[in-house]
């Protein structure tokens, strides 16, 4: 019940004008209805598919990872022939050196090399996720990335690179490895790779 300014009852009424039920029956009024609504809808991002391009050049930057961390794997499992060469050379440039120092010195040399040939494989495998995520300036940072690259290897041929045979192994492996990441990296400046990178900015309403 409701009471008018004057002090009487009336019954609340609902607007087509018939009073609301009453008592333990009453079933509850339903919510009101929400209200129109003129704002736009958020905006659908379109993800166009992966063209062919970046597939192969992903599949050609995967190979080569593996082929330089199969390298960098075997110098770890054969570093004891890697340092006592390394002393031998380090000897040779300064002779009659301190023993302890020689042997220092030789494995700065070759854990340097490994570090920084792994240093940058993880550096490019970041950069090539960020291309895979449509960054189009990842492909751009991969060009100098991929000449300290070269001269990297280039460095490590001298301090990483194994006496007999498997010396051919490794320098197969390098050079492959090389060849790839070029190759891969030439494929994410294709047309298709171009237009699929810039569209990450498209979307549809």
């Amino acid at each position: 019940m409701a009471y008018d300014p004057d002090g009487e009852e009336r019954l609340r009424t609902t607007p087509t004008g018939t009073a609301p039920p009453s008592g333990p029956d009453a079933q509850p009024s339903p919510p009101p209805r929400p209200g129109l609504s003129y704002a736009a809808p958020a905006p659908i991002a379109v993800v166009p598919p992966v063209p062919g391009a970046v597939r192969l050049a992903r599949a050609l930057w995967l190979l080569s990872f593996v082929a330089g961390l199969t390298v960098l794997v075997g110098s770890f499992l054969r570093r004891d022939g890697h340092l006592e060469r390394l002393r031998s050379v380090v000897d040779g440039m300064a002779p009659g050196g301190d023993a302890e120092a020689v042997s220092t010195a030789s494995g700065i040399v070759f854990w340097g090399s490994v570090g920084a040939l792994l240093l940058v494989i993880l550096l490019e495998a970041a950069l090539l996720g960020a291309v895979l995520a449509r960054h189009n300036w990842a492909r751009w940072a991969l060009v100098p990335l991929l000449a300290v690259h070269a001269v990297a290897t280039l460095l490590a041929t001298a301090f990483l690179m194994p006496e007999g045979d498997s010396a051919n192994y490794v320098m197969l492996l390098w050079g492959a490895q090389l060849l790839l990441t070029l190759v891969g990296l030439v494929l994410l400046f294709l047309p298709a790779s171009n237009a699929w990178l810039k569209s990450r900015r498209t979307v549809r309403r």
